[in-house]
């Protein structure tokens, strides 16, 4: 099969890449609004099904850090073929657990095999250069909607048909984009030659080698965190009075979110134009404007709607520019990258994560909105350096 490189894409080459991503990456998150459900049928108290989320967290990011990297030493369209294939044979595994510990094993292992998503992302960076900010904002949508419509899936399947279901279903599917994969992606041949310790050396020496990189990291740890703050702490904030929102509800506002992701790869556009601080500017302004309107109106409905619209497109804008600015560092380089950038991310959601709970616990839903702003006001504190010294390096 001829190279990337020599062969005109499909049209339809980058949608499939778009939810192949969404499909493969939604496995980590459909386990969190149906923990009940599963550990009520393995016998296991909340503490102990509550390690689950956490586990296929643990393994994603083992996966990331290990297993990514290898997309710059190995043939990428075989790898994701491999990759999730195993995750095909894991998911029916979980789906017929009878064990606590086969939950916890196979729920690690979602998390590795899980990784595929992130592989295919810089491999969308190097098949369109030419529109790479619009094009990785296309894939980055798709494996957004994966996120944010697992819980909703999930939930919904769990309570029509039993939470063994959603990992039955959900392995069919990632059967059949295996097979398109297979069939419909190009090969890109890798460029890295040396060993598999100095592919993990080489990672980490990106580090200290790009600037750019490092702002992006530190941009993209903060929105990620206010992301995940924010999604944390709602849950309590529409469950509580006044507004007592049932679980089935609180999912559907998901939706909502979906709909902001699919809006933030105009922002890649901007990026290809080499607007890349206007992109930031404008998406980082987005979240101070949606999290001060919640803070303002906190029981409002319409007011929580706009807020989730459009805190949703400046985090995901943020972060499809910062991808775009990665994979222009180094053509050659682009899943160490993305190991270095997705790493730091999920971090930072980690981190905003612990910081909402927090927030919540010692003053509710008001402090947990402070706490929101004072991360989007750093990562506006971060565009603002970031844009100086670029400013000043190009002036020299």
């Amino acid at each position: 099969m001829p190279t990337a490189s020599k062969v005109k894409l499909h049209p339809a080459i980058i949608p499939l890449m778009a939810i192949a991503a969404g499909i493969i990456v939604a496995n980590i998150y459909y386990n969190q609004p149906i923990l009940k459900e599963i550990g009520a049928s393995v016998g296991a108290s909340e503490m102990e099904i509550g390690k689950v989320a956490m586990l296929s967290q643990i393994g994603y990011g083992l996966g990331m850090f290990f297993v990514l990297p290898l997309g710059d030493k190995v043939n990428r369209k075989n790898l994701i073929v491999l990759m999730a294939g195993l995750l095909t044979l894991i998911l029916i595994g979980f789906a017929l657990a009878k064990t606590l510990l086969e939950v916890y094993i196979l729920s690690l292992l979602i998390g590795i095999c899980s990784v595929p998503a992130q592989i295919i992302l810089p491999m969308a960076a190097t098949l369109d250069p030419v529109n790479r900010g619009k094009t990785v904002g296309k894939v980055f949508s798709g494996i957004l909607v994966g996120i944010l419509g697992a819980r909703v899936i999930s939930g919904l399947i769990a309570e029509w048909l039993g939470w063994r279901y959603v990992y039955g279903i959900s392995a069919g599917m990632v059967l059949v984009i295996t097979i398109l994969i297979k069939l419909y992606l190009p090969n890109v041949p890798p460029k890295f030659k040396g060993n598999y310790f100095d592919l993990l050396k080489s990672t980490l020496s990106l580090i200290r080698e790009h600037r750019v990189l490092r702002q992006a990291c530190l941009l993209g740890s903060f929105t990620f965190g206010v992301f995940c703050s924010f999604w944390t702490t709602l849950t309590f904030h529409l469950s509580t009075v006044p507004l007592n929102y049932q679980t089935g509800t609180i999912g559907l506002f998901g939706l909502i979110a979906i709909g902001g992701a699919l809006v933030a790869p105009y922002f890649g556009k901007l990026a290809d134009k080499g607007n890349t601080f206007r992109s930031l500017w404008i998406s980082v302004s987005l979240m101070i404007g949606s999290i001060l309107l919640i803070k303002v109106f906190p029981f409002s409905v319409i007011a929580l709607m706009i807020s989730i619209f459009f805190l949703d497109i400046g985090v995901q804008a943020t972060q499809i520019t910062n991808f775009a600015r990665i994979y222009s560092l180094h053509e050659h380089a682009h899943s160490r990258l993305n190991t270095i950038y997705v790493t730091m991310y999920f971090i930072g959601g980690a981190v905003g994560t612990y910081c909402g709970l927090l927030s919540w616990k010692l003053g509710g839903w008001n402090l947990s909105t402070y706490q929101m702003l004072i991360w989007s006001g750093i990562a506006l504190l971060i565009v603002i350096v970031s844009e100086t010294v670029t400013r000043r390096r190009t002036v020299k």
